[in-house]
């Protein structure tokens, strides 16, 4: 945390390796959060790269308050919940049907996966409601706490312990038996 401090004290005051630093530090993660959440690679990198640019673009007024880490993952989860409502709106929309199977396919979950026990496990993270999905990745990959999705889902922390339970239950019942050690 204190080599964010500094890293973000250099990037506002015109170090361009501190922003590079920033951003190779943390980018991996973010585009495996974005990833799990929206089961999209271009989608993923997109929310990313988005996500980096306004970060950079409100340099000046940013105040960091908590974890570099976890305010940049929460940008990403909100971006990504932004891009889902998008693509409901199109879906119903009437949005070309084999684009959009060619997208889920191709897939940054499915393409980042080399093993099949992975593959597995991921699968079945798409299958959950989208709350207990961004519950589990947020506090697995984004290293948040309760307090903070529940501050980001604007829900009890009660709330997001359950939808974090229950997702887990489902995964287990899912992968039991698929998933040897």
């Amino acid at each position: 945390m204190l080599e964010d401090r500094l890293l973000l004290w250099k990037f506002k005051h015109g170090g361009k390796d501190a922003f590079r630093a920033i951003y190779d530090k943390y980018a991996e993660d973010l585009l495996t959060l974005a990833g799990n959440l929206l089961n999209d690679k271009v989608g993923a990198e997109d929310v990313v790269q988005d996500v980096f640019i306004r970060f950079v673009e409100s340099i000046e007024t940013f105040r960091l308050t908590g974890s570099l880490k976890g305010y940049l993952a929460t940008c990403v989860a909100n971006r990504s919940r932004d891009q889902m409502r998008r693509n409901k709106r199109r879906k119903a929309a009437g949005v070309n049907k084999a684009e959009q199977a060619t997208s889920e396919a191709a897939g940054a979950v499915h393409l980042a996966i080399r093993s099949e026990q992975l593959q597995k496990l991921s699968r079945s993270l798409t299958e959950l409601p989208y709350e207990q999905r961004e519950v589990i990745v947020l506090r697995l990959h984004g290293d948040l706490r309760f307090r903070q999705i529940a501050k980001l889902q604007k829900t009890s922390i009660k709330t997001v312990q359950s939808r974090y339970r229950y997702g887990l239950d489902k995964l287990r019942s899912t992968l039991n038996g698929e998933v040897k050690k």
